[in-house]
């Protein structure tokens, strides 16, 4: 049953995310995923300055006047959001957790997708699979991811991409675009994320905060793990210097990974913008795909 709090946050991402949607991505969705293929639909007269190379010359002869062939885009596109839920998603040192941006990048991804006719499902995991929404159209069914990422408490604690990688495979035999939001502090994951980016149009989405990517030297600190639950007292300074080497060799790591899969990534960041930073990954998308 959903509390009173979350109706709330539903309601105010809804608002967000529909704004978004209407002012942000538009169009820019539908020609950054373009579908399957094209498929005859009919035909109409030829206009000055039309291609000749559609003329429909079988109709043009019967009729006398050039006709062209129009064709429409076969879109019946699959869209798979799989959301790391574990404990680190929990973190968040600015306004938002990592997970409460992941459900409004989330949201967004999928109001677009079903805004376009599109199918889109939700795989959320940690150590372990959660939870499995099918891929479905309609608004009801946006409604519900959201409801989902927002209110649903997992089991784990840990992550484990690679599980989750597998079990898109396992789901998902059939092609799809795969959209992975994650801050991947995982290990032993890359062999399952090349397989899965042969297989599908695979999307990274790295979330991260800026306490993650530069730690202050603040002398004693307690820290806790939350996929762990370790708690201890650390002194953090002098430890800025390698904390933010280990934080740059992981996103190179990640970087390196998504280019040799030919994969794609989208940095996100709890300071905000994200909504920015997905309007900008689909406008390099669409120009990369113009003819």
């Amino acid at each position: 049953m959903l509390t009173p709090e979350v109706l709330r946050q539903i309601r105010r991402v809804q608002i967000r995310v529909r704004r978004a949607v209407q002012s942000l991505v538009g169009g820019q969705y539908h020609s950054a995923f373009r579908g399957a293929g094209v498929t005859f639909e009919d035909v109409r007269e030829y206009q000055p300055g039309d291609d000749v190379r559609r003329i429909d010359w079988n109709v043009t002869a019967r009729t006398g006047r050039p006709f062209l062939k129009r064709f429409v885009e076969e879109r019946e596109l699959t869209i798979l959001l799989a959301v790391d839920l574990s404990g680190s998603l929990r973190f968040g040192s600015r306004v938002s957790t990592k997970r409460r941006v992941a459900a409004e990048v989330a949201a967004l991804l999928a109001m677009a997708a079903i805004q376009n006719g599109d199918r889109v499902g939700l795989l959320a995991f940690t150590d372990r699979i959660e939870r499995y929404v099918p891929p479905g159209r309609g608004h009801h069914q946006a409604v519900r991811l959201l409801c989902d990422m927002l209110s649903f408490e997992p089991v784990g604690r840990g992550t484990d991409l690679a599980s989750a990688l597998r079990e898109i495979r396992r789901i998902q035999p059939r092609r799809g675009i795969v959209f992975v939001l994650s801050d991947f502090q995982d290990d032993n994951y890359e062999g399952e994320f090349r397989h899965a980016a042969s297989h599908h149009d695979l999307i990274a989405v790295r979330l991260s905060d800026p306490l993650e990517l530069e730690f202050p030297s603040v002398g004693l600190i307690t820290v806790h793990d939350p996929e762990t639950g370790l708690t201890q007292i650390i002194n953090a300074s002098g430890l800025a210097e390698d904390y933010a080497t280990q934080a740059r060799t992981r996103t190179d790591a990640l970087n390196q990974l998504v280019r040799s899969s030919k994969a794609e990534v989208i940095e996100i960041s709890t300071a905000g913008g994200h909504f920015d930073a997905i309007t900008d990954f689909l406008r390099r998308r669409e120009r990369r795909r113009r003819p």
